[in-house]
């Protein structure tokens, strides 16, 4: 057997008429192309919303470590106003 018969051989034989064939695979190809389109436009929605959470995230980070440090401060005046309570009642 030469190349080209075996290449005849191993390509495939549709029975269907051709008109047939080339609507099918049309409306294949269609149908491929939309779900293509609509896995892209999924991926972009969320990428987008990945993106508005990692702001609200660092947003809420800022103000954590604000409040902290306002907790931090409000306890050490605690405990200056303490110490001076009890120098007062001690010296009164």
């Amino acid at each position: 057997m030469t190349v080209e018969n075996e290449q005849k051989s191993e390509a495939k034989q549709y029975k269907s008429p051709k008109r047939k064939l080339v609507r099918f695979f049309e409306g294949s190809r269609n149908k491929w192309k939309t779900k293509a389109k609509e896995a892209k436009y999924q991926i972009k929605l969320l990428r987008k919303r990945i993106k508005g959470l990692e702001q609200n995230k660092n947003g809420f980070k800022k103000s954590t470590k604000a409040l902290e440090k306002q907790v931090q401060q409000l306890k050490e005046k605690e405990k200056r106003m303490l110490d001076e309570i009890g120098w007062l009642k001690k010296n009164g």
